[in-house]
């Protein structure tokens, strides 16, 4: 599938919704045909189109194989997942997305790891209106979609540390909270990703109003990136990335064992069924 819709000085979802009405023309399908021959609704297709809805990755994944075009919807939505973020925070998801070595520390559950429903309970807050409930879609989509680079070739080497307090603060479901855990237990057991629980015994610390992101690029260039306290900052100055890398050793140092944590999951998981 080589066919690409020039979408210079638009946003991502636009120039997506543009391609998605190309390829469903070029195959000389209606929205309603389409929506026969997919299972997705038409009203639901035709806000794709026109860039009102952001969908997940997996209805991209869908209609690429239904229209033949390799991964060129994929790489479109990669793009246009984009406009639900900060600037800043788009030039770290933008380096996050080709990092091939990535260390993460998080106070709780990371958006990497989080399930549809506890990533839906997370993002809602307060929220009620019917626009809210768009907005929310769109930017659980979003962050889901994230998790699609820990799955493609070739895998990136991922280490995570997760403060015991994120363990402490569960869903308000309890269903929803039990399948976080089991996706934690699943995520400590992935081949490239390695697991570490920072516990209350390993008392206060340098990083607990935020996030800390270390990536290296296949170049071996590095950049850190630290989140929290409403605000974030994105460094990429050799000195300020050292400095970070130091202390994400020193935390490493104080976390858990990876087959320790993955007990501590377990015995989460025990407590919960109980």
């Amino acid at each position: 599938m080589t066919e690409q819709v020039d979408g210079e000085g638009e946003s991502g979802r636009a120039v997506l919704g543009r391609t998605l009405k190309f390829l469903r023309e070029k195959a000389g399908k209606s929205l309603g045909q389409l929506a026969e021959d997919t299972g997705y609704d038409k009203s639901y297709l035709s806000r794709l189109e026109s860039g009102e809805r952001l969908s997940k990755v997996t209805v991209m994944e869908d209609l690429d194989t239904y229209y033949g075009a390799g991964d060129l919807l994929v790489s479109h939505w990669r793009v246009a997942r984009l406009d639900a973020f900060k600037d800043q925070y788009k030039a770290f998801m933008g380096l996050e997305g080709t990092a091939r070595v990535m260390w993460l520390f998080a106070p709780s559950v990371p958006g990497l790891f989080q399930t549809e429903d506890f990533a839906r309970e997370v993002l809602s807050g307060g929220q009620t209106t019917e626009d809210s409930d768009a907005s929310i879609e769109e930017l659980v989509a979003a962050r889901l979609g994230r998790q699609y680079l820990l799955r493609q070739k070739p895998l990136s080497d991922v280490r995570v540390i997760i403060d015991e307090v994120a363990f402490r603060r569960p869903a308000a479901s309890a269903k929803t909270w039990s399948e976080q855990l089991v996706h934690l237990e699943g995520v400590a057991q992935w081949s490239n990703v390695t697991l570490q629980v920072l516990p209350f015994s390993a008392g206060v610390h340098h990083h607990m109003n935020g996030s800390l992101t270390v990536l290296w690029q296949k170049d071996g260039s590095t950049v850190a990136y630290k989140e929290g306290n409403e605000c974030s900052e994105l460094m990429e100055d050799s000195e300020g990335v050292l400095r970070l890398r130091l202390s994400y050793d020193r935390l490493r140092d104080l976390a858990l064992s990876p087959s320790d944590s993955l007990a501590f999951i377990r015995g989460l998981l025990e407590e919960q069924r109980s």
